[in-house]
């Protein structure tokens, strides 16, 4: 077993994967924290975060301050004395006078090929940018947004049918192999500094980005589709009613009709004209109903869809 004094900060699934993992290669996890438990759900029933219920089931103790800016929070994780901090998708800002307690440091495992994406969400918008790669790159943290040393990194490509939520499992354990092999031979990776005329920066999803804009290329709608997949999905208005659509790809027809009209219906698909060619809809959500694809929607409520209607962007 290690005998490093390892405290792990993360809060999502993807975080969870990493723990999993140093748990089961026999690290120290002396602490974990994590976002304090939040209301979820349309019942909004107060939740634990995936990082929590994983440590609660290695009976690991859970720290979950509302900031680290705290220095009482601060005072808390001191007297841990951990020798490393590993983060993970943790959600709050480390201060200086957090990353200066751990005595080799604190590393995060960040869900792009840095300094490519810096930020909160590296994965949506690797695939609204149209990049064919992305990877995880474990880094050495200082006081700025990702922009520290980099200690191992591992690309992996994207795909074209790839969504947010697929391309986040594969990321998430890549992460978490990543992170156990970081640890093998720690002392001997070598900190590479980051170019900063290379990065970009990947500010937090609002729901709002969702909102189809059919002025913009078919392919570009197929990115927005594909980024905002499982949340907060990629919508629409028909009728004034929200309609969300989950799937959907280039159509080899030409636009024929204004931007947003619903151009062609075929027995599996909805063709809509776009700003720059066809966009060919292969699921969708109704309100009130789960996700269907376009040939059972067909079935049950064909009057809705009608040619020439047009899909608007509210």
């Amino acid at each position: 077993m290690s005998s490093l004094k390892i405290i792990f900060a993360g809060t999502p699934a993807f975080a969870e994967k990493s723990l999993n993992a140093l748990i089961a290669d026999g690290h120290n996890i002396i602490a974990v924290y994590t976002q304090p438990d939040k209301p979820a759900g349309r019942g909004k029933k107060v939740t634990k975060s995936p990082v929590k219920c994983c440590a609660e089931q290695h009976e690991i103790p859970v720290y979950q301050p509302r900031s680290l800016r705290d220095p009482q929070a601060q005072q808390v994780l001191a007297d841990l004395k951990p020798d490393l901090m590993i983060v993970a998708a943790y959600g709050l800002i480390l201060p200086q006078a957090i990353l200066d307690i751990p005595s080799k440091g604190c590393i995060n495992i960040h869900g792009s090929l840095l300094p490519r994406w810096r930020g909160a969400a590296p994965i949506q918008h690797a695939i609204l940018a149209g990049d064919q790669t992305t990877g995880i790159t474990i880094m050495q943290m200082d006081a700025g947004l990702d922009t520290g040393d980099m200690l191992l990194k591992e690309s992996l490509p994207i795909m074209s049918d790839d969504t947010m939520g697929s391309l986040h499992d594969k990321l998430a354990a890549l992460g978490a192999k990543l992170i156990v092999a970081s640890l093998a031979r720690l002392d001997e990776l070598k900190p590479v500094k980051q170019n900063d005329s290379e990065s970009c920066y990947a500010p937090k999803i609002e729901k709002s980005q969702a909102n189809i804009d059919w002025q913009t290329s078919a392919e570009n709608i197929v990115s927005t589709i594909r980024a905002y997949h499982p949340w907060p999905v990629a919508y629409t208005y028909l009728d004034h009613i929200m309609v969300k659509i989950h799937q959907a790809s280039v159509s080899t027809q030409t636009a024929t009709a204004a931007a947003g009209v619903l151009q062609a219906i075929t027995k599996e698909h909805l063709i809509v004209a776009t700003g720059d060619g066809c966009l060919e809809i292969q699921a969708l959500q109704l309100p009130g109903k789960k996700a269907m694809s376009v040939k059972a929607i067909l079935n049950a409520y064909r009057d809705k869809f009608e040619i020439g209607k047009p899909f608007l962007c509210q």
